[in-house]
């Protein structure tokens, strides 16, 4: 089987869909996506707390490996891995710590520690260039598996920077031995990345979240010669807007009739659950 790093060389198009524990990335397996986002947002969300490095990574490690252990695609651990948890020491122990669970690569972004989520707010902080330059380094450097890719997320445009500022950010990680660049964009259209895939001169694979700008199609993407797009939280936003209409249901009526034929069968969940693999012991098969 193709690492994913070998299947982003070979210039298919990466579709990737977030995911916050086994189940749901077992269900973006099934479905057909290509590799899962261990999505920070979609993680914190299932705690209940803000996207702002309130979990340890002790919390997101677990996150990551449950649902690394579900699905047998390549899973990327955005799950706050962010600005690395600190300085370049934590950098260190943070690659050593997700490439021991098998993932196939993390997603460090250039703010500082602490973080907030990139929607939050209007002011930004971002991390000082040849710093977090110097964490891309550390993390190529600790890392073992030549297969493992750090991608570098650029979040300058974010900050309400210019493509000026996102091109040097570009160069700089590129040179740092970034695997690949998530140019990250919150405007309503894809014109900041429009303008960045112009002007960008370098050779690393592009990736983008269009979160804010949902028209923008693979065609277009493959045009622009985005190599991976990241789906970043539309399971936690899908599932959210399920159960509330269930329990309101529920509620409303007194009873579960008007949901059963619009929710997932038992079956069904057992199924997911593996429950047909599991064993029985011989005596219980006597006490039958």
């Amino acid at each position: 089987m193709n690492t994913l790093k070998e299947k982003v060389s070979n210039g298919k198009m990466i579709k990737i869909i977030g995911a916050h524990n086994g189940l749901s990335a077992k269900l973006a397996e099934s479905t057909g996506f290509d590799a899962i986002w261990a999505s920070g947002l979609e993680i914190s969300a299932s705690h209940a707390v803000p996207d702002a490095n309130i979990l340890t990574m002790t919390d997101n490690l677990e996150a990551a490996r449950d649902i690394n252990k579900a699905v047998s695609i390549p899973v990327i651990c955005d799950c706050d891995c962010d600005s690395g948890y600190g300085d370049i020491n934590n950098v260190a122990h943070m690659i050593r710590e997700y490439e021991s669970i098998g993932v196939s690569g993390v997603c460090i972004e250039d703010k500082p520690f602490p973080k907030l989520n990139s929607f939050l707010g209007e002011k930004q902080k971002l991390e000082n260039i040849e710093l977090f330059a110097e964490k891309i380094k550390v993390a190529q450097e600790t890392k073992v598996n030549q297969d493992f890719l750090v991608i570098a997320r650029i979040e300058a445009f974010i900050a309400g920077q210019g493509l000026e500022e996102v091109l040097k950010r570009a160069e700089a990680y590129e040179k740092a031995g970034a695997d690949a660049l998530l140019i990250h964009s919150k405007k309503k259209d894809a014109s900041e990345i429009y303008e960045f895939c112009n002007f960008y001169n370098g050779d690393l694979p592009i990736v983008i979240v269009p979160t804010t700008y949902p028209d923008i199609d693979l065609n277009t993407l493959n045009q622009l010669g985005i190599r991976m797009v990241i789906y970043a939280n539309h399971g936690i936003r899908s599932s959210v807007d399920a159960m509330k209409k269930t329990f309101s249901n529920i509620l409303k009526n007194g009873n579960t009739m008007e949901v059963e034929n619009s929710i997932s069968p038992m079956a069904e969940i057992f199924e997911l659950q593996g429950t047909k693999n599991l064993r029985t012991s011989s005596a219980q098969k006597q006490n039958v």
